[in-house]
């Protein structure tokens, strides 16, 4: 299994994926097909946490009025099931390894993993 979880939206995500040959990946759009509690679970078993899952840049946060501080594991997984923004993204999943997010670290695990560096 090799998937990636974006938002097309998303310029960071899009420039993210132009970087990589992704012709065996299975691309997700996560608006269009939102991530099912099989794949969320998928995630978890190689991250241990929802929270490492959950984007805090996400609009409905505020709009929702939620306070992260007093939010637990199967709060974030809730809201990770609930609406697409609420994933930390690009998600690289495949059956061994999990890259999550935009963070420099994480490209440029994706970068060796790629071997583009």
């Amino acid at each position: 299994m090799k998937k990636v979880f974006y938002l097309n939206t998303c310029d960071t995500c899009r420039k993210i994926l132009t970087q990589f040959d992704l012709s065996d990946w299975e691309l997700r759009e996560i608006k269009k097909e939102p991530v099912t509690a099989e794949e969320l679970e998928e995630m978890y078993k190689k991250t241990n946490s929802y929270e490492a899952l959950f984007s805090r840049k996400s609009t409905q946060i505020k709009l929702r009025g939620l306070d992260l501080k007093s939010l637990e594991e199967k709060d974030f997984k809730e809201l990770l099931l609930d609406h697409y923004t609420f994933l930390k993204r690009p998600v690289f999943l495949t059956d061994n390894e999990i890259f999550v997010g935009n963070d420099k670290k994480n490209i440029e695990e994706l970068q060796k993993f790629f071997g583009v560096i």
